[in-house]
């Protein structure tokens, strides 16, 4: 059995089973593996932007005598797919900004996803506003707490349809909040604590019209989140 985070492993089990698979900017291939190996799919494209940063991912599949299922290639982002050839998407372990930039060099690509699964390593707010507005619909939304630390995953699939959410529900996963889902609580937890450590190290700094403002601004999204977590109980 291949040897895989709890966080690749959720990412895999939100693929469509028997579905053709790319997992973009796939670093070790571990993710491809484990879809094939665990008769998720039967067919992955795995790429990266080098053929270096491949290699890894090329000795997995030899290891495994794959070859003949998970195919690599070699480019910038959804440019290596040709229209058609794969149902779902995946990019994990990427920042949010990047990701919506990935998407939006080829979009036409993207529109044609039965799912797109998406880990943002950071900026997941600026990465939900971006779907949003851009006609995709959150399905589905996980969170992931490993190695002391919350990683959030989005599934979309475009519509058309514009959705926009209270701008709080960009910043947390409102599929999570409507779920009721324990892991919320800590991650809300934690939001409240990096949020108050960055009010802590302002109040060092010379008072000014902007620090006043963000102090503001971070006062009310803790309470926000207070106020969230009083609502999941």
């Amino acid at each position: 059995m291949i040897n895989i985070s709890e966080r690749l492993k959720k990412i895999a089990y939100l693929a469509d089973k028997g579905k053709i698979v790319a997992d973009i900017g796939t670093d070790h291939g571990i993710v491809p593996i484990f879809l094939i190996v665990e008769n998720i799919s039967h067919k992955v494209i795995a790429s990266d932007i080098s053929k270096k940063s491949l290699k890894k991912t090329i000795d997995l599949i030899k290891e495994y005598n794959l070859e003949d299922k998970v195919e690599t290639r070699v480019g910038d982002g959804l440019k290596v797919l040709k229209s058609g050839e794969v149902d779902n998407l995946i990019i994990a372990g990427m920042g949010g900004i990047l990701i919506s930039e990935l998407i939006n060099k080829d979009m036409e690509i993207a529109k044609q996803m039965d799912k797109i699964i998406l880990q943002p390593m950071q900026a997941t707010e600026h990465l939900r506003k971006y779907l949003c507005e851009k006609g995709f619909e959150i399905i589905d939304e996980s969170i992931i707490h490993e190695d002391k630390k919350f990683f959030e995953i989005i599934v979309a699939k475009y519509t058309g349809e514009i959705n926009l959410r209270d701008d709080i529900f960009y910043k947390i996963p409102l599929i999570c909040y409507k779920r009721k889902d324990k892991v919320l609580k800590d991650f809300l937890l934690n939001e409240i604590k990096y949020n108050k450590n960055i009010l802590n190290e302002l109040k060092k700094v010379s008072k000014s019209e902007r620090i006043e403002k963000r102090e503001e601004k971070l006062l009310k999204l803790i309470e926000e989140y207070e106020r969230l977590i009083w609502n999941i109980r």
